[in-house]
């Protein structure tokens, strides 16, 4: 009788919806916070997507004025891409030596970060200061309006980093690495990175093609 009730019972119950269902609980904090910040860095790529389709309208929208091949100076473009995708592999070396608690690795790592990042700004502000010197400002014509806009927006966001980077230096050095500034740094290598993903579409697109026009 009683093998009888136990099997009646299981069977009754073949899931086990009965017992209390156990949860594993909230996402550790690590992980929200990624995901949080990929879904801003999809919504940044949404924009930029928005700039290079209006660029590939007006690229030939010249006004009788300068086409790419005109004023783009291959050398000085060559250098801002070293400079970004060294930069990339020097914040991946400070992002490890974050994960393992290296001051000495961390600093030098960021340092070197940054240094790229102002190099491949000052190049940007002089080409544009140039251009602009030159009459082919961003009112010039729709195709200069497009590329201004474009790799301008581009060299906020790494103005931005810049600063962000100096902001991250400056809080390990006064609270060391505790975990909310890890996760800090984390969304930093993540904006970094996507940032030479973008400056490499930004290359191919308007730079590469565009000295072919």
């Amino acid at each position: 009788m009683a093998m009888t009730a136990t099997y009646g019972h299981a069977h009754a119950d073949p899931h086990h919806l009965g017992r209390a269902i156990e949860h594993p609980g909230p996402a550790p904090k690590r992980i929200v916070t990624a995901y949080g910040f990929w879904v801003f860095l999809l919504s940044d790529i949404v924009m930029f997507s928005c700039f290079f389709a209006a660029y590939a309208v007006l690229v030939g929208q010249t006004a009788d004025g300068p086409k790419g091949s005109e004023i783009f100076e291959q050398r000085n473009v060559a250098i801002e891409t070293v400079c970004l995708l060294l930069s990339s592999f020097t914040c991946g070396m400070a992002s490890i030596a974050a994960d393992v608690r290296n001051r000495l690795w961390f600093y030098l790592g960021m340092a070197v970060t940054c240094l790229l990042g102002l190099i491949f700004l000052s190049i940007e502000f002089r080409e544009f200061a140039d251009l602009v010197s030159r009459g082919y400002g961003p009112s010039r014509s729709a195709f200069l309006t497009a590329f201004f806009s474009l790799v301008g927006c581009h060299g906020l966001h790494v103005t931005a980093g810049v600063l962000w980077l100096l902001t991250m230096m400056a809080q390990v050095f006064a609270k060391g690495f505790r975990a909310d500034i890890l996760r800090r740094m984390m969304c930093f290598a993540l904006f970094w990175h996507a940032l030479d993903i973008i400056w490499v579409a930004v290359f191919s697109v308007v730079y590469l093609l565009g000295s072919g026009v």
